[in-house]
């Protein structure tokens, strides 16, 4: 495996809980800030700006960390590109959800075909839930959810005890989400001890991050890991395959070649696409469009539940979603995935900043309100359309940049308003209604649910790949990642990217 590969820092003071980093760290402010507080999400003069209520910590940093070799310009598309080992993931929520037959009507194969790999990754990576209202997919090796926090506890509760009411009067479907979590011990991980760090990087394993699984092959003979090398392209044999693989030493000096029988493309839809793109444009001279760029659309829409007023918020538990729902459509793939995180010790300025009040009102409006906020982060599936594409342009460089370029579907517009308008009539019922004028549509590109380039396809077809992923234009050349993905369902897409690979593994043997 040759890899970039920035590396996970390790993490500081592994036993202390959230609140005990504040206390305990000798500079606690460089680590929630950042040495330069380049953390901190400061208000915009421009009311039009993006405003986003998620803040990365610097302890992500390593995750989004850029190679200079790798250069993208953008027309309608924000996307987040990742060189870490362990790719984008290593940044991700933990939400596991498995697509079904609805999902996978434009793939090449059925839930049937995938389901056993969607068990053997929760077996091995720990998925937990439990069937419920939502209606998820289920699959083997389901573990039992985290302990719901308070404001979540009190949610589910008001559900259940209004339940025949909501499901006569709405459309949404509630119920625990899906994470990729541990809630007993599995090997050298941890149980799930409810410390608050998720978003700083648990400390204890509980939380799977792909970088576990590489830490884990690494253990194996066969498995050779290259980390600090950037791939630039392939060369070609000549006899519609791959020869060698080129690749960059991130610590600079003269260009590596490594070759294998078959090569396996697993680096994110993006740069995956791209090497593909520099291969042909290496060989030919010529510059192409992979079109159907997706991802998929998000609103994240910050809500009070009337029922924590004047309570403690709870620092002390799982941070990431424990709440999900979900809203059928007439069109049955248009079906609208949400999950609901209540607000814990996720960075706070975001939100602050955001409050339409002077920075000392708001953050004491903040502090008398925060253990009843929370954010519904809802998700619209995506289509494989023309004129959005990934492709190279000229720039002056030594290679031309990567170009992504996206247009939202028609109507999108009304989908969300129609929906957003369902879903908040739920929440209000439930008594958690939307804050007034703080729904945020994120930039196409947040989402970070990345495919559509290279699709799946049973017949042959230029830029595409076969159902186990095998280029229709490089026999030798396999792709892993969600470029070869047809379809964007609303769902989180990761756990399934580890399942489709798994699919693949054991097809190519």
């Amino acid at each position: 495996m040759v890899d970039v590969g920035h590396a996970r820092p390790s993490s500081a003071a592994p036993a202390e809980s959230f609140m005990g980093l504040k206390s305990q760290l000798p500079d606690p402010v460089e680590y929630f800030l950042g040495r330069d507080h380049g953390a901190i999400t400061l208000p915009s003069p421009d009311p039009a700006a993006d405003q986003e209520y998620y803040g990365l910590p610097p302890s992500k940093d390593y995750v989004f960390g850029g190679d200079e070799r790798f250069r993208l310009q953008t027309d309608g598309f924000t996307p987040l590109t990742s060189f870490a080992a362990g790719g984008l993931a290593e940044s991700w929520t933990g939400g596991s959800y498995a697509f079904d037959d609805t999902d996978l009507a434009d793939f090449p194969f059925t839930h049937a075909d995938i389901a056993p790999h969607y068990g053997e990754v929760a077996e091995r990576i720990g998925v937990a839930g439990e069937e419920d209202d939502v209606g998820f997919t289920t699959h083997d090796n389901l573990a039992i959810p985290t302990a719901l926090d308070v404001s979540s506890g009190a949610l589910m509760e008001r559900y259940q005890r209004r339940r025949d009411k909501l499901r006569a009067k709405h459309a949404v479907r509630f119920g625990r989400s899906r994470q990729a979590v541990l809630t007993a011990p599995r090997g050298e991980r941890e149980a799930c001890r409810s410390c608050g760090r998720c978003l700083w990087g648990c400390p204890n394993g509980a939380f799977y991050t792909p970088s576990m699984t590489l830490r884990e092959c690494m253990g194996f003979d066969a498995f050779d890991y290259r980390p600090g090398y950037f791939v630039s392209h392939f060369e070609r044999d000549g006899e519609g395959g791959l020869s060698a693989a080129l690749a960059y030493p991130v610590a600079g000096g003269a260009t590596e070649r490594f070759s294998a029988d078959a090569y396996v493309l697993a680096a994110g839809a993006i740069n995956s696409s791209n090497l593909v793109l520099r291969t042909h444009y290496k060989a030919t001279g010529e510059i192409v469009r992979l079109e159907g760029l997706m991802d998929n659309r998000q609103v994240l829409a910050p809500f009070f539940n009337w029922t924590m007023l004047g309570k403690a918020y709870e620092p002390d538990s799982y941070q990431y979603h424990q709440l999900a729902f979900g809203l059928p459509q007439a069109a049955p793939r248009h079906y609208v995935h949400g999950q609901v995180t209540t607000m814990k010790t996720a960075s706070a300025h975001p939100v602050v900043q955001s409050l339409p009040l002077d920075i000392k009102t708001a953050a004491h409006v903040f502090r008398a309100l925060r253990s009843g906020l929370g954010v519904a982060n809802i998700n619209y599936a995506d289509t494989r359309r023309p004129g959005n594409f990934l492709s190279l342009v000229e720039d002056g460089g030594e290679w031309p940049a990567l170009m992504a370029r996206y247009r939202p579907a028609a109507g999108e517009d009304a989908e969300i308003r129609e929906t957003m308008g369902k879903v908040g009539k739920f929440f209000a019922r439930l008594g958690a209604p939307f804050v007034p004028g703080m729904a945020h549509v994120r930039p196409v590109g947040a989402g970070v649910h990345y495919g559509g380039t290279l699709p799946m396809s049973a017949e042959r077809r230029e830029w595409a790949v076969s159902p186990v992923g095998q280029s229709w234009d490089y026999a030798n050349l396999f792709v892993a990642d969600g470029a070869s993905f047809p379809f964007m369902p609303a769902k989180n897409l990761t756990f399934t990217l580890m399942a489709n690979s798994t699919r693949i593994a054991s097809a190519i043997g």
